[in-house]
C-alpha cells in the first residue's frame, strides 16, 4: 500500500514538473505589469485603453470637485476656511492633474526600483531560475512516503503562491487604472482617499518583493533537501499579505471630518466674538 501511494505522489510531482520551470520565470513582471500578459489578440494595450477612459472621467470629477469646493468655501462658507487664499485650492487642483498625467511615468520608475531591489535580494539569496526538479523528485521519493507527501504539499503551496502573484498583478492593474479617480482626493487638505490609495500601492509592491524572495529561498532550501525549512518559507510567503496588513494599515481621511468640524466651530466662535466687539 505504501509503495502504491508513493508511486501516486511521485506521479503527481512529475506531472507538476511541466509547470514548475516556467512558473518561476517572469513572476515579478507578471505582478507589476500584468497588462503585458493580457494584451488582446488585436494588439490593443488593455491598460492604455482603460486608463484613457478613466483619465477623462477622473479629470471631469476633479473639475466638478474643484468647482464644488470653491463654491462651498467662498460662497456658502460651509467648508474649509473662507479667509484662505483661492490660490491654495487652485494649487491642489493642478497638483492632482499633474499626478494623474505623470503617474504612468512615475510608476515606471517605481517598477524599475522594485525590480532592482528584488534582483539584489535574489543575488544575496543566491538563487537562479534554473532548477533541476527531476533530481529533486528522485531524491525525495527515495526518502520514503512521508517526505514525498511533504514535497507534494510544497508543490501545492507553490501553485497557490503563483495564483497569488496573478491576483497581485490584477490588483496592481486595477490600482493603476483607478489612479485618476483617486487623484481627486488631492483637492482635500488631508489628501482624502489618495492617502489610503498610495499606502495600498506601497503595501502591494512590498508584498510582491517579500513573496518572491521567500519563494526563491523556499525553492532553494527544498532542493537542498531542507524539506521543512523550504515548506515553512513557502507557507510564510502565502501569508505575507496578512502578515504585512498587521502593521501596514491603510488609513483614509475618516478622522478629517471631526478635525474640520472642530476647526469650523472655533472659527465661528471667533467671528462671533469679533462681531460682538464691533457692535
Amino acid at each position: 500500500m505504501e509503495k502504491i501511494l508513493l508511486l501516486l505522489v511521485v506521479a503527481l510531482l512529475n506531472g507538476a514538473l511541466i509547470y514548475m520551470d516556467t512558473l518561476l520565470k517572469d513572476i515579478l513582471p507578471i505582478s507589476l505589469y500584468a497588462e503585458k500578459y493580457m494584451t488582446l489578440t488585436t494588439g490593443t494595450n488593455l491598460l492604455e485603453s482603460l486608463y484613457d477612459i478613466l483619465f477623462g472621467f477622473g479629470v471631469a470629477v476633479m473639475i466638478l470637485k474643484f468647482l464644488k469646493k470653491g463654491f462651498e468655501i467662498y460662497v456658502l462658507w460651509t467648508d474649509g476656511d473662507p479667509d484662505e487664499e483661492p490660490l491654495f485650492l487652485l494649487t491642489n487642483f493642478f497638483r492632482a492633474m499633474a499626478v494623474a498625467i505623470c503617474f504612468p511615468t512615475i510608476y515606471t520608475w517605481i517598477g524599475q526600483m522594485v525590480e532592482e531591489l528584488t534582483n539584489q535580494l535574489l543575488t544575496v539569496i543566491g538563487q537562479s531560475t534554473d532548477y533541476n526538479w527531476q533530481v529533486w523528485v528522485n531524491s525525495i521519493s527515495s526518502l520514503g512516503l512521508v517526505t514525498a507527501l511533504f514535497g507534494l504539499v510544497f508543490v501545492v503551496c507553490f501553485f497557490i503562491l503563483y495564483f497569488q502573484f496573478l491576483m497581485r498583478g490584477l490588483e496592481m492593474f486595477i490600482l493603476r487604472v483607478g489612479i485618476p479617480l483617486a487623484c481627486a482626493g488631492l483637492l482635500d487638505n488631508d489628501r482624502g482617499v489618495f492617502r489610503a490609495y498610495t499606502q495600498k500601492f506601497m503595501q502591494s509592491m512590498l508584498t510582491v518583493v517579500i513573496q518572491i524572495a521567500l519563494a526563491k529561498l523556499g525553492v532553494g532550501l527544498m532542493l537542498q533537501s531542507h524539506v521543512f525549512w523550504g515548506l515553512a518559507c513557502m507557507m510564510l510567503a502565502i501569508k505575507t499579505p496578512r502578515f504585512l496588513s498587521d502593521f501596514l494599515i491603510t488609513s483614509g481621511g475618516g478622522g478629517g471630518g471631526v478635525v474640520n468640524n472642530v476647526y469650523h466651530s472655533v472659527k465661528l466662535v471667533g467671528m462671533a466674538r469679533k462681531m460682538t466687539k464691533a457692535g
